[in-house]
């Protein structure tokens, strides 16, 4: 008996894993690194920001300054919460400990309290999950089984002897076959991947594979931000069980799904980029738009992804992107050194490279060239792809979408 529960550990754990390229939509995660004082085009309103708890003497993200307003920014909690509780749809379930969620996040994370913000955390949240805390993934346990039989097909390892091995009873009673049968969220598939890591450790094999679920919570934040993001800024809750399991809590959920969204500092002047680089990774629209102007410079075909390297496992990776290689042979009129251009692209994720004489030069050259400015952020094109996902969708079309409701949201303001 113990050799076979080793077995179905090992096997249902390594073919789980499987899943992780393919259950997750293309949700680039947002690293949090060293922030600098930064200047955005989001114009700050007069009002003193909300009272603050004390932040970490270094800290490593920062919260962004008021956005031009169609209502105050109230620095009276009172004031906030009716404001927040205005702008939320009305017929949510718990309507009033969503609410308290939110505001928690705002509060903790410094944010001002404005229509703008409010809405724009408001507008992810129903775009992600429909104000659900576990949002549901319709078929999930059927795409589990399909992904599953694609590895075990790839490894040449028969289907029944699969199934026979998922027969074995799991800690709750039921089979681990059973279970998979019955998913219906990222969180479930998330504590069914770790019981089957955890039995496999048992057996003193440490798995390498990584945890498939990657997204989670009622924004759908990478797991991987929230971790990074709980390093560098206080998380304001105890933790129950593990940082990875706060993300499937309604709490966390909202806290880390809003902190990706608001703290931090762009150069944007509409919060519609802000929805595209949710989607797609922090400062991706204005990456976009450098890439764009990369391409009318050197007259070759970039893809508008955000991306300006190319990565390997979240770290630069050494083979050259299309858009370093474009970039190159306009060393000479940047009058940067090639050491000088890949040490301004490796500030790609941050505020910083805005500020970069990579950036500040090519801007330059191709605004002349194009005989007018260029734009300076534009949606990264880049195709949604995961077996959730059944139509063809784009960053661009999730940021639209949000904006949509972000902008019924704001009109709430001026009735």
């Amino acid at each position: 008996m113990s050799t076979l529960r080793l077995y179905t550990a090992l096997l249902s754990s390594l073919l789980l894993a499987a899943c992780a390229s393919t259950l997750d939509p293309q949700q680039a995660p947002a690293p949090v690194v060293a922030a600098q004082p930064a200047v955005s085009n989001e114009p700050a309103i007069a009002q003193a920001p909300p009272t603050p708890p004390p932040p970490p003497a270094r800290p490593d993200v920062v919260a962004p300054t008021a956005p031009a307003a169609t209502a105050p920014a109230w620095s009276n909690p009172k004031q906030g919460r009716a404001l927040l509780n205005r702008l939320m749809p009305d017929k949510i379930k718990d309507r009033a400990g969503w609410s308290n969620d939110i505001f928690a996040a705002f509060e903790a994370l410094r944010i001002p309290y404005t229509a703008e913000y409010f809405c724009a955390a408001t507008s992810v949240i129903e775009q992600e999950s429909s104000w659900e805390a576990d949002p549901v993934v319709p078929g999930l346990g059927k795409m589990v089984w399909k992904q599953i039989e694609l590895k075990a097909d790839e490894k040449g390892i028969p289907m029944p002897l699969v199934t026979a091995a998922l027969k074995v009873k799991s800690s709750n009673g039921q089979s681990f076959r059973s279970r998979i049968d019955k998913l219906r969220t990222e969180r479930e598939m998330n504590l069914l991947y770790e019981e089957m890591s955890a039995e496999a450790e048992s057996f003193g094999v440490s798995l390498s594979s990584q945890n498939p679920v990657r997204t989670g919570g009622p924004m759908q934040v990478s797991i991987d931000f929230a971790t990074s993001h709980a390093r560098a800024w206080p998380y304001p809750y105890p933790v129950r069980e593990s940082m990875r399991r706060e993300v499937f809590t309604r709490r966390g959920g909202i806290y880390f799904g809003i902190a990706n969204l608001l703290h931090y500092q762009v150069p944007y002047d509409t919060l519609f980029f802000r929805f595209a680089d949710y989607n797609a990774g922090r400062y991706s629209s204005r990456n976009a738009a450098f890439q764009a102007a990369v391409a009318k410079l050197s007259k070759r075909k970039i893809d508008l992804d955000g991306d300006l390297l190319r990565y390997s496992a979240g770290r630069p990776s050494k083979q050259p992107s299309s858009t370093l290689e474009a970039i190159r042979p306009l060393a000479g009129k940047l009058k940067l050194s090639p050491a000088e251009i890949e040490r301004d692209l490796l500030l790609e994720k941050t505020n910083n490279f805005g500020q970069s004489p990579l950036y500040q030069r090519l801007f330059a050259l191709a605004d002349t060239a194009a005989s007018k400015p260029l734009p300076r952020a534009i949606a990264p094109q880049i195709r949604l792809s995961s077996p959730k996902i059944s139509r063809k969708l784009t960053t661009e079309w999730f940021a639209k979408r949000v904006d949509w409701r972000y902008q019924r949201c704001l009109a709430k303001v001026a009735s």
